[in-house]
């Protein structure tokens, strides 16, 4: 089973960066669909951006706003997502997730806040 953990997280002022990485235990991932999503304070996890297994596809949620990036290396076996424009409504803890074969696997969790 693949172990993920993510790092990255932190505080930043509104209008701010910072880039989440995620690392995969897994020696490959080429057949894994990766990606990012979050859960706020109060509210259910959503997604927040995905790579397709082959790294040709990429898709965001509808609030990235053109803001995320999620880049993937399969040498490294991870992924990043950089963060930009970051707003008070990004504050929530945000999960790497791999997705193989019908199973979701997921990070612990890393915390994103955001002040205004």
């Amino acid at each position: 089973q693949v172990q993920l953990v993510e790092s990255g997280g932190g505080r930043v002022q509104a209008g701010g960066s910072l880039t989440l990485s995620c690392s995969a235990s897994e020696s490959t991932l080429n057949n894994y669909h990766t990606g990012w999503f979050r859960q706020a304070p109060g509210k259910e996890r959503e997604f927040v951006a995905r790579v397709t297994s082959s790294g040709i596809t990429t898709s965001y949620a509808d609030f990235v706003q053109r803001r995320f990036t999620l880049t993937r290396d399969n040498v490294k076996n991870m992924w990043s997502l950089q963060m930009n424009f970051l707003k008070p409504e990004d504050t929530a803890v945000y999960y790497c997730w791999a997705h193989k074969d019908g199973m979701d696997y997921w990070g612990k969790g890393t915390l994103v806040t955001v002040s205004s």
